[in-house]
Formats: structure tokens, sequence, C-alpha cells
């Protein structure tokens, strides 16, 4: 079976994607309001929303006043956590079967993403807020082994 025709929204969204990754590879976007200006200069119809959303689904951090693009690598693969070390500021377990992993402000998703793209066999889920993950465990046992992972990475 072969694929139906790009929905030309889709189309529409991958090229913003697209020109968003190119804009925060060339320069210093510090707020989402350049960000919509540049791409309306481009031809890109955008709203606040729409340019939040873009963002949250790339995996964009804030970090020093800028956007920053999460690497490659960690949104590709599922070993290479040093980039986001410098976001994690703290590591507690809550009960026998949930962690709580404390970032800076902004880092919370792009962090449980890493760690759910990993597919490490202890975590059963996360969920992230704007600074804080809850990662679930089945087990105390599943929670000691995503513990000494997530220390050995993060070195909290």
């Amino acid at each position: 079976m072969t694929p139906g025709p790009i929905d030309p929204m889709d189309a529409q969204q991958l090229e913003r994607r697209q020109a968003i990754v190119r804009i925060l590879r060339d320069g210093h976007v510090r707020r989402q309001e350049d960000l919509a200006r540049l791409l309306k200069t481009e031809g890109f119809e955008v709203t606040q929303s729409s340019v939040s959303r873009d963002l949250r689904d790339l995996g964009v951090l804030k970090a020093s006043g800028r956007y920053v693009l999460p690497p490659d690598e960690i949104s590709r693969t599922n070993g290479d956590f040093a980039m986001l070390a410098q976001f994690v500021r703290g590591l507690k377990r809550a009960g026998p079967s949930l962690t709580i992993v404390r970032t800076t402000i902004g880092a919370a998703q792009s962090v449980a993403v890493a760690i759910d793209r990993a597919e490490w066999p202890e975590v059963a889920g996360t969920i992230s807020g704007d600074d804080t993950i809850f990662i679930a465990t089945a087990h105390a046992r599943a929670q000691d082994a995503l513990v000494a992972r997530l220390q050995a990475i993060f070195r909290v």
C-alpha cells in the first residue's frame, strides 16, 4: 500500500519547522516574538501559539536567555546525554517507583524526551513540566537501576 499525498498543512508545518531550525542555528533568538517576526519575513503565517508548539515539538531549550536546539544525536539516539547534563539540577526518589528529576526552567521536556527515546527497560514512563520530570518505574529494583543510571549520566 502506498502512502497518499502529503497533507498541505503537514507540508507547511514541516517547512516552517525547518525554517525555525535554520533560524535558531544561524542566530541568537531570545524571544518567541522575534522568531515569529523572522518567520513572517520569510512568508510563514504564524501565531504565538504555533511558534510555541513548534519549539516544544522540536525540543528547543531556553538557556542563557536564548533558544537552543537540542543536539541532533540526542533526538535520534539514546546514548548521548552529555549536552543535556548541563540542564539537570537534581534527582530524588518519591517512594519505591517514582523518581523526580529537577532541571533548569524550560529544559524538562527535552530531557524527558531523551529518556523516553532511550527506551530503558526500567522506565515505565515519564511526565514533564517546565523544570520537573516524574519518571515511573514498575518496582523498587527498577528504580534503583534508573537512579544509578541517571546519577552516572548527569552526575547528580
